[in-house]
């Protein structure tokens, strides 16, 4: 077996080619699946995965004014908290 920097990087290279081979292969395997399952549903693309805002999304939750300034005030409280605690840690 080879020694020294010289042999390490050729048998680096030498995996990584081999490495990139098998992907290619299996790459090549997985979209031939791809394309016999699409067959199978008729030419259809294969969706993200998402489901559509439209089909089954739940409704956006709309908050009142009164609500939006009561956790306001609320965060503002526990900033207040968190930098009053911070300055005491550090005094």
């Amino acid at each position: 077996m080879p020694r020294g920097k010289a042999a390490s990087k050729s048998t680096d290279q030498t995996t990584l080619q081999m490495a990139l081979v098998g992907y290619e292969i299996e790459r090549d395997r997985i979209a031939a699946k791809i394309r016999e399952i699409q067959a199978q549903l008729g030419g259809a693309k294969p969706s993200s995965g998402r489901a559509t805002k439209t089909a089954s999304a739940p409704a956006k939750r709309v908050l009142s004014a009164a609500a939006r300034k009561r956790i306001a005030a609320a965060q503002r409280k526990r900033w207040a908290e968190h930098r009053k605690n911070a300055a005491a840690a550090k005094a």
